[in-house]
């Protein structure tokens, strides 16, 4: 195992108020430098089974070698898990829900080197120098009706189907996964979260909890601002800091 800094996490899911089952999975891997949070597609078949294989799998990646290796490594595993998790369904093809899929946003770390790899909706804030700055960039229809349609986020939002995926592990046979890396400092935060969490709580609450000296004690405010609301989904978040 290569040394990946001082890094401390917290991690935590929560079903909600109004959702029976959690489709949400999370890894949180300080030792090995990976922290991954899975959002499983809502109402179809088999969401939860699809985060849990993906969080499993990333968990399993050797960790003996560099950090251009690894990063690689989980690239090819979510492309891997793509193709599986179109495979399990052929024999439900035809039907609605036989969509087996998941979001991914994964942060990898080493020294003082970071990747950011997602597909979907669940997201990647960074806190630095007071400010909360969103890393990744939402896979769903509301963010490509404000790129490509020049819609505000207010219109784009009233959209009936502006929280479907443009991407996700799973659900096509092609699967793009978008890279971010980036240079970490000393007092860097990193949020992982499903967007249960992150629709239920404004920016501003992201950040007051992301400047708290621990990430346990941000994870609590997280969750606490959360529930607090309607938490109609399911709710997941990876605190990390130095």
């Amino acid at each position: 195992m290569r040394p990946t800094g001082l890094w401390h996490s917290a991690a935590r899911t929560d079903p909600g108020k109004v959702r029976a089952r959690n489709e949400d999975a999370f890894l949180e891997c300080p030792q090995h430098g990976l922290w991954v949070v899975a959002d499983g597609m809502g109402g179809h078949q088999g969401g939860d089974i699809a985060s849990q294989l993906i969080v499993a799998s990333l968990a399993d990646l050797p960790v003996e070698v560099d950090f251009d290796a690894r990063l690689k490594n989980v690239r090819q595993c979510l492309h891997w898990l793509n193709r599986r998790l179109g495979q399990e369904l052929t024999v439900t093809a035809g039907r609605s829900d036989s969509i087996m899929g998941s979001t991914v946003v994964a942060v990898l770390m080493e020294g003082n080197r970071a990747a950011c790899v997602w597909a979907g909706d669940s997201r990647c804030y960074l806190w630095r120098g007071q400010r909360l700055y969103q890393l990744s960039r939402d896979h769903s229809l509301q963010q490509q009706l404000i790129d490509e349609q020049q819609m505000s986020a207010e219109q784009a939002k009233a959209h009936p189907s502006a929280h479907a995926l443009t991407r996700a592990v799973g659900a096509s046979e092609q699967l793009t996964l978008d890279v971010l890396e980036l240079e970490t400092c000393p007092d860097d935060a990193f949020l992982l979260c499903s967007d249960g969490l992150y629709q239920s709580l404004s920016t501003d609450a992201l950040g007051h909890a992301l400047n708290l000296p621990a990430p346990q004690l941000a994870l609590e405010r997280l969750f606490a601002g959360a529930l607090r609301g309607e938490a109609r989904d399911n709710l997941t978040a990876v605190v990390i800091r130095q």
